[in-house]
């Protein structure tokens, strides 16, 4: 299983599915990030937190931790 977090900057990849449960997972999905849609890596801080990612032509700032409960091809 590959995520978010792991893919370099510059690439892009698509969502495959949204782990985690309640709350959590819901607001993923409210930012527009639902399954089979690309998301390229714009730029990740120099602390690896946040991630800057272009998801349905917006640019996104998300978190680490969010980006490990999204599973991508």
């Amino acid at each position: 299983m590959k995520t978010l977090r792991e893919v370099p900057v510059g690439e892009t990849a698509k969502v495959v599915k949204i782990h985690g449960e309640g709350a959590i997972r819901r607001r993923i999905m409210d930012m527009g990030i639902t399954k089979g849609v690309e998301i390229y890596i714009r730029k990740v801080a120099p602390l690896g937190d946040p991630i800057e990612i272009t998801v349905r032509d917006y640019e996104l700032s998300i978190r680490k931790a969010d980006a490990e409960d999204i599973e991508v091809e």
